[in-house]
């Protein structure tokens, strides 16, 4: 039977330091505005559960889903575009 000890180096050979790398801070930067809208869009979610929908309400979940959708098409044509090397 080996011990825990023994495999220990082999588990740990690439400490981790729980730090983002810049990569990824880069590409959460890139989606920030995504992000944003979607939380925007959660908020009004959130908000109409326990109240009925008026149409001012509608219009708000309408233009948070929209937004949602223009963020999401802007963040896809700009990662198109940079995976092409910028020729469109």
């Amino acid at each position: 039977m080996k011990s825990i000890a023994a495999l220990q180096a082999v588990v740990t050979a690439a400490p981790f330091d729980g730090e983002p790398s810049d990569a990824e801070l880069d590409a959460i930067e890139r989606e920030m505005p995504l992000i944003v809208a979607e939380l925007d869009l959660l908020d009004v979610e959130i908000w109409m559960l326990d109240r009925p929908a008026t149409v001012l309400d509608e219009r708000r979940i309408r233009r948070a889903r929209n937004r949602v959708l223009d963020e999401r098409r802007t963040l896809t044509n700009r990662v198109g575009v940079a995976q092409s090397g910028g020729a469109a």
